[in-house]
């Protein structure tokens, strides 16, 4: 993705009319993780308002290694706002700082492997009254945007979204669930975009998101489709500013179950040829599923907490792998 390609305005930061399409959909998403202790999550709201529902997902790793989470998909009669369910964000100051909050109820899951058939998790799992809040001010400027024409390649491709931000930050904020409470004060990342969005159009990618104490940080992606062609995308925030990826190699160690466990990533940018370690330390095996005629369309969505170390440092993030799964087999592995 070039800079001069797209085009961001404070207003981009504010809900966008709606197209057409059956599938628009416009989404909020941030991370936050503590500096000094293992905690942290991410949320994510997507109004899919010609379909009459928000997607809300609350994901949150504990320092005991629980995992609180929530999945619902909210009533919405309009794209007028970021709120459903009892999630919002909020623009505090555009492109500068944003807030997002959940209050409501939040399922307890000792054992992740629970997630990967979660019918019986969500009808009888522990749940406890939950709060999360969090604010992100800037530390980066902003990556992406609106595309200035047709011909621009956009970040996951139009047929999952056609405008897309992200941008890195300070996080503070608080997690409590019943009696107990953790404060966030750390970094993270968050990003929006509107458009068109099936999860299915994505074949497969592998996504990785983490900032460090020093305030570097970076977001890499890895993108395949159907026919095999690869796009390698993201950005190196180092000393505040963002360096554009050149190329990017990934090489995954799995688990019996398929699962990322710990990837060596290399990264080239214009100014420097980097290693990256990604050590995953809790993966939330989630799936989201889609009727497409008589046929039930599935991916699998894992989403792990990490611990990556770039440049003698350690940093927290996230690490993200989407596929398709197709006849029982997952469309990327073990690539």
């Amino acid at each position: 993705m070039r800079e001069e390609d797209f085009v961001m305005r404070p207003t981009h930061e504010f809900p966008h009319a709606p197209d057409g399409s059956p599938n628009f959909n416009e989404s909020v998403y941030s991370n936050a993780f503590d500096t000094d202790s293992p905690v942290g999550g991410w949320m994510r709201l997507g109004n899919r308002v010609n379909e009459g529902y928000a997607e809300l997902s609350v994901c949150l790793y504990l320092p005991d290694g629980r995992i609180a989470c929530q999945f619902a998909r909210p009533p919405i009669a309009d794209n007028d706002r970021f709120d459903a369910g009892g999630l919002s964000y909020g623009v505090v100051d555009p492109l500068k700082s944003v807030s997002m909050t959940y209050s409501g109820d939040l399922i307890i899951v000792d054992d992740p492997d629970m997630l990967r058939d979660p019918g019986a998790l969500f009808q009888f799992g522990p749940r406890v009254d939950g709060h999360v809040h969090w604010v992100h001010e800037a530390e980066s400027p902003v990556h992406g945007g609106e595309p200035v024409d047709d011909g621009v390649q956009t970040m996951y491709g139009r047929d999952f979204s056609y405008g897309h931000f992200n941008q890195h930050g300070r996080a503070r904020g608080e997690i409590r669930l019943g009696g107990e409470s953790w404060p966030i004060d750390g970094r993270g990342w968050r990003d929006h975009s509107w458009g068109p969005r099936y999860w299915q159009a994505i074949y497969f990618y592998r996504l990785f998101i983490a900032n460090f104490p020093n305030g570097d940080g970076f977001m890499l992606l890895k993108i395949t489709d159907r026919s095999g062609r690869v796009r390698r995308e993201g950005v190196l925030l180092v000393d505040g500013r963002y360096e554009s990826v050149l190329d990017l190699d990934v090489s995954t160690e799995w688990t019996e179950q398929q699962d990322p466990r710990f990837v060596r990533i290399g990264v080239l940018t214009a100014n420097r040829k980097t290693r990256i370690d990604a050590e995953i330390l809790r993966l939330a095996p989630l799936r989201n599923r889609r009727k497409a005629g008589d046929e039930t369309l599935v991916s699998r969505i894992a989403e792990g907490f990490t611990r990556f170390h770039w440049n003698g440092q350690q940093g927290r993030g996230m690490t993200e792998y989407i596929e398709r799964i197709e006849g029982g087999r997952l469309a990327g592995f073990p690539l």
